[in-house]
This record gives C-alpha cells, structure tokens and sequence, in this order.
C-alpha cells in the first residue's frame, strides 16, 4: 500500500518520464514536486517505489523510470485523463466533415486523424455488421465466361466482385437460382445468409445444378467481403518512431502481425471494456506475442444507435502521454459517432 507522498511521487515520475524520456533523477524530482521535500527524503521514497517493482534504474544514469507495472498503477489509481485541446477539438470536427459517400471511407480517414493527433498508430472498425440484412443479389455477364457479382445490404453497402465462371455452367440454372436467394435469403442477416449457405442451401441448389459448388463459391466470396469485419489503419510509419528495435527482422514480423485482420480482431476486441468506456492495456496484457511487449494500446468503442459499434485504438509506446491520448481517443470516438449517425439517418433513413 502506498503512501500519498509515494502515490504523488511516482506520478510525478511517470508524467515527467513520459514527457522528456529521460531517467529521473531525486534532485530535480524534489524541485518539481508540489510539496516541499528534500531529495534524500525522495530517495527514500523512490526506493520504496523500487521495491514494489513500479521504478527502475537505469544502467546509464542514476535516474529512475517507470516499470510496466508502476505505468499500471499510475493508469488505474493515479491518472487525471486530460481535456483535448481547442485546437484538437477543431481539427477533429473539421476532418470529420461532410462529403463523404461511404461509411467505409469515413472509418478510413478516421484512423488517419486518429493518427496524426496522437503521432501513433492508429485503428478504426466499422460498426459492428450483425443487423445488416441482404438486399439483393445479382450476377452480371461480362462475356468469355467472366461475370460480376453484386450483393446489396439494407445499409446501402454494395460489394462486387469479378469471376472467371466455370465452363460447364449452365446459366440459366444460374439464374434460377440467383432468383431463389433473392426469394428465400433476401431480409435475412448476413450471418443467417452465411449459416444457410453453409446448411441446406446446397442442397436446395442441387435441383438446378448438377455441381453448384462452382457458383456457390462465387455467392459465399462476395458475401463474405460483405460481412467480413473492416479495420482500417493509420500512421503505419509511426511504429518506426517509437520501435524498441531496428533490427528489420522484428519491423517486418510487427506490420505483419497489424496486416492480418484476424490478429488485429482478436487484440482490438478483447481489450474493450463493458461499459464501453476507454481502455488501457499494456506491454504483455494487449497480447501474447512478445512484439507487443514495449507497447501500449488505448482502445475505445463508439457506438452509433441501432446501426451498431464500432471500435477504434491507439498504439504507441509504453512511454506515452496517458492522459493528453486519453483525452484524445475520448473525444474521437464521441465526435465520430456523432457523424456517422448523422450519415446514416442522411442516406439510408431519408
């Protein structure tokens, strides 16, 4: 149990670390702190904080630096999340303008503020998909064989893709069956749309094709681009900044692990807290993969009324400004789902 002079001092080490980067010393800690105390009676006390594992020393100075655990403590009991700036404040709602014709390119410009207001890498998610019901959908010929496939959402989204058909293909049993997913799976969810292709829809297909395999994956490849969860990243560069190592083998095997949406759903979804509040994990609690270790990840969840969440996230260094990112990642995600409800209620409710 600490002390509250400990408590203050090892604020203070933490807030000043965070800034300069450089180990603290007890001299120049006395001078800074908002009670009068002499740089022995610091020693003492930063030698308590030493014990318990929340400062280190440093081998090239006498200065200390916060461990991860004392970054953890000074998160949960000592943290004073800090208002965003006027100035932050008009560069988000200004970005977040008007213009924009997708949802997808919203949550993509977001995650390039995101980034150019913390310096850090950022991440944003789409609102969660569960409720997005199919509208339609449609295969155009293109000749030679090549088609495009056309799958509308009750969201307005529209995916497409282009395919090579397979030779055999009858077309008009194609078609019959493009009829019967608009009669039977049409208003359904995409993830009941997905259960059904899977379950009793290739058999139903059997009545019009011999082997429906080869449309059917056509249908089940754009369908699932359409129900496929969407991150978008910002500030890739800036892990360059801050990376504990240059070694290329280590850089590489990082933007890999942020490449794969598999790796990044499983880190962004289980950081979120249940009250949808911000989250702070740090070094080994974002994941198990030791790439993580020096990092930080402030994660966030907006949410946009009936039409879902969504989740955005900050990556940066152990050695970060808690509270000024805090207070950034707060105010974004409450800025965005203003906006993005604003777009929604514009062109899917009007």
């Amino acid at each position: 149990m600490l002390t509250q002079r400990q408590k203050k001092i090892l604020q203070a080490i933490v807030r000043q670390y965070t800034s300069t980067g450089q180990p603290v010393g007890s001299k120049h800690l006395a001078e800074k702190l908002p009670f009068k105390v002499s740089s022995a009676t610091v020693r003492n006390e930063m030698a308590v904080l030493e014990d318990n594992d929340l400062i280190l020393k440093e081998h090239s100075s006498s200065g200390r630096v916060p461990s991860k655990r004392g970054y953890r403590y000074y998160v949960d009991n000592l943290l004073d999340p800090q208002a965003v700036t006027d100035n932050d404040l008009v560069v988000i709602q200004n970005s977040l303008g008007t213009g924009f014709q997708k949802i997808d390119e919203i949550i993509s410009h977001s995650a390039d503020i995101l980034s150019n207001l913390t310096s850090y890498t950022a991440f944003t998610l789409k609102p969660e998909q569960e409720s997005v019901r199919l509208s339609g959908f449609r295969v155009v010929p293109l000749g030679n064989h090549k088609v495009i496939a056309i799958l509308v959402t009750d969201s307005g989204e529209v995916e497409n893709q282009s395919f090579t058909l397979p030779p055999d293909i009858d077309t008009d049993a194609m078609q019959a069956v493009i009829r019967m997913i608009n009669d039977q799976l049409v208003g359904l969810p995409l993830s009941e749309v997905v259960k059904r292709l899977k379950d009793d829809f290739p058999l139903r297909v059997l009545h019009y094709m011999h082997s429906p395999d080869g449309f059917l994956d056509i249908f089940d490849n754009v369908l699932s681009q359409a129900a496929r969860e969407r991150f978008f990243v910002g500030g890739r560069l800036n892990l360059l900044d801050f990376a504990s190592t240059h070694d290329p083998h280590v850089i590489q095997s990082l933007y890999g692990l942020l490449d794969k949406s598999d790796n990044l759903s499983n880190i962004l979804d289980s950081t979120l807290s249940s009250d949808n509040g911000v989250n702070v994990k740090i070094g080994q609690e974002i994941s198990k993969n030791k790439l993580l270790d020096d990092y930080s990840l402030i994660t966030a969840s907006y949410n946009v009324e009936q039409y879902g969440r969504g989740i955005i996230a900050v990556l940066g260094p152990t050695r970060m400004p808690y509270s000024r990112t805090i207070g950034i990642v707060n105010a974004f995600r409450q800025e965005l789902a203003k906006r993005l409800l604003d777009f929604y209620r514009h062109y899917y409710d009007s």
